[in-house]
């Protein structure tokens, strides 16, 4: 069956029929694919223009800055947020002790228990007291939305129990940027990959930084692109980075960087408020249907009676693309998804 293009807040989307699989990679609108399909045609022929890429690179920080509401002065470029959040936890002090919830994505925590040899601790805590015990320590990272089960973290909560306090914070934005409204102008690091709910190909990851954080830090990637002016830190020494956090910036992976770069402007375009409503909306309406509870969340975990992958591939049966995490069916519904794709899911739920 041809997939019929689907129009959604103002862009054209293809193969979204029964697609609820963004919390593992998202779809690109068609500008991006003629876009990509036109710069690999220069690759081919041996025309494209190398400096082009710095134009997308620089649309793609400013997107990231608008998405969050920080300065485009305190965005770094890396390739993933491990790698990114892997600069930050090399520069915490010695016998750090970091906080994050039970089951957090890794990306998260690795980089920070992979300092152990340093004496830094990381403690696994359920949501409420990982808010209520945050000040105890020194550090904490966390996902703004779990990456298994949709659950939101209760980011005010957060600020208020670190305010005034050296904890340093740490939000993975990753199943959030794009569809959520929040409020991270407070958080010292915030990371986000751009193949997900941002729509680009995967390759580059954002990070900001607050002042205090980046003093901290080693440029460990020190490369040409971190340079103030990169096209003239090709060569020699002495080292010469930029003085804002594009210091700490890796070269940009460059197909990646341009659908970035095309994306991240334009979901910040949106009216962000609707694109929530839009997306909470139908994963809602879900929840209601199978009596589960509310919660502001794109992102849900459905019950599984019996082994999740036979109900994934039962859902594939019916034109459903979902994924097992955590041992369930989880799903999400993205700015290009509708009433049809939920109630196919419906349907071959029942």
């Amino acid at each position: 069956m041809t997939s019929v293009p689907r129009v959604a807040f103002g862009a054209e989307f293809s193969g979204v029929d029964g697609f609820l699989n963004t919390p593992t990679y998202g779809l690109p609108p068609q500008f991006v694919v003629d876009a990509l399909l036109e710069c690999i045609d220069r690759w081919r022929t041996g025309t494209m223009d190398v400096p082009g890429f710095d134009e997308h690179v620089a649309a793609a920080r400013a997107g990231y800055a608008a998405l969050t509401g920080l300065p485009v002065s305190s965005v770094a470029m890396g390739g993933t947020v491990s790698g990114v959040l892997g600069l930050v936890a090399a520069a915490i002090p010695d016998g750090s002790r970091v906080a994050t919830l039970t089951g957090e994505f890794t990306s998260t925590t690795f980089p920070f228990a992979a300092q152990s040899g340093r004496g830094i601790t990381v403690t696994e805590l359920p949501p409420d007291e990982l808010v209520a015990c945050a000040a105890d320590f020194d550090v904490v990272t966390v996902s703004l939305v779990q990456s298994a089960t949709g659950a939101v973290l209760d980011l005010d909560g957060l600020r208020a129990a670190v305010a005034g306090t050296d904890t340093f914070t740490v939000v993975d934005l990753t199943q959030a940027l794009g569809w959520k409204l929040f409020d991270v102008s407070w958080v010292d690091v915030t990371a986000a990959a751009v193949y997900k709910w941002l729509l680009a190909p995967r390759g580059t990851a954002w990070m900001s930084l607050s002042d205090r954080i980046s003093r901290l830090m080693t440029p460990h990637g020190a490369n040409w692109y971190a340079g103030q002016e990169p096209w003239q830190t090709i060569y020699g020494l002495p080292l010469r980075l930029a003085d804002d956090a594009s210091r700490f910036d890796l070269s940009p992976t460059w197909f990646s960087v341009l659908g970035a770069g095309l994306t991240l402007p334009w979901l910040a375009s949106l009216d962000r408020a609707a694109v929530q409503a839009h997306t909470v909306g139908l994963a809602n309406r879900l929840r209601a249907e199978l009596s589960l509870p509310q919660q502001d969340s794109a992102i849900v975990s459905l019950p599984v009676d019996g082994a999740p992958d036979e109900l994934r591939d039962r859902l594939a049966g019916a034109g459903v693309r979902a994924a097992v995490r955590a041992g369930g069916v989880r799903v999400g519904f993205h700015l290009y998804n509708d009433d049809n794709d939920l109630d196919r899911l419906l349907d071959a739920l029942s």
